[in-house]
């Protein structure tokens, strides 16, 4: 009997432990609007990582705007948003700015992701090293056929300097030097996807999220971007994938949830769902 009421005594104190918990995180959780803001690498994360918690918390609020990792970073030092999403570290330039505004940036790594080097469909040459591509994006190289192409134009594409995927293709690949004039730049993975998949010519850089039948993935450096090669950091232009705040999230909060929402099983399905690389990989 006493054992009887032992258990019953564990249950009820187990049952309350667990009511408290019910309104003290996801009822807290649910009362905020967290506004999220950045990267257009990680924006399909955010956006699925939003989706879900529309079902977990009906009643809570989240905005993601893709606006690229630079607009992220001057957002959250602006105040204008919970959370950004950022393709790669925060500059300390960002940093410093942020000091002076009384923001502390803190950064969670969310994903791991490859700019992978795009090609049409159509174009044979399956392979080039990090200088190839360099000189390339440099006008060094002008035409597919001094690369073992067909006798055509190159047509580079790039991302737009605030991009997190430029700084990472800009510093890996290009080594920081200056590209040519006749580069073309874009606002966006999807945009950068759109020109390689109607262009036969055209060369540009994604992430794995944004890989398909209608852009062809080029080896770099003889290492063909795939989960494995970038999980592993073989592949040459292999990043992490960042969301970061103001100061360590309070413990609780919405903010703290969608952060540390990638270690659960729902949002490594999700991260792996969109193309990228779960830390949990390792």
């Amino acid at each position: 009997m006493k054992a009887i009421w032992s258990g019953k005594k564990t249950l009820a104190l187990l049952g309350m432990a667990l009511f408290v918990l019910g309104l003290t995180v996801p009822a807290s959780a649910a009362r905020q609007l967290l506004q999220v803001d950045g990267s257009t690498t990680v924006g399909p994360i955010g956006d699925a990582f939003a989706e879900a918690f529309s079902e977990l918390y009906p009643d809570c609020s989240i905005t993601v705007k893709k606006t690229g990792s630079g607009d992220g970073a001057a957002a959250l030092v602006d105040g204008r948003c919970d959370i950004a999403m950022m393709s790669r570290f925060m500059k300390e330039k960002e940093f410093r700015q942020a000091v002076e505004k009384g923001v502390f940036p803190v950064a969670h790594v969310v994903a791991m992701d490859g700019v992978c080097i795009v090609v049409h469909p159509s174009n044979p040459v399956a392979a080039l090293t990090a200088e190839q591509i360099r000189k390339i994006y440099k006008g060094e190289l002008t035409n597919w056929k001094q690369v073992g192409g067909a006798d055509m134009p190159i047509v580079p594409i790039s991302r737009d300097t605030s991009s997190g995927t430029y700084e990472t293709f800009h510093e890996l690949v290009m080594n920081k030097e200056k590209m040519a004039e006749n580069v073309e730049y874009v606002n966006s993975n999807p945009q950068s996807h759109s020109r390689v998949r109607s262009t036969e010519g055209a060369i540009g850089y994604v992430g794995i999220g944004f890989l398909d039948r209608y852009v062809k993935a080029i080896k770099v450096d003889n290492v063909m971007p795939s989960r494995s090669t970038i999980a592993k950091g073989i592949y040459p232009v292999s990043r992490p994938l960042f969301l970061f705040t103001n100061g360590y999230p309070k413990l609780g909060s919405m903010a703290h949830a969608f952060c540390a929402f990638y270690l659960t099983e729902k949002g490594q399905e999700i991260v792996e769902d969109k193309g990228f690389v779960p830390l949990t990989e390792y």
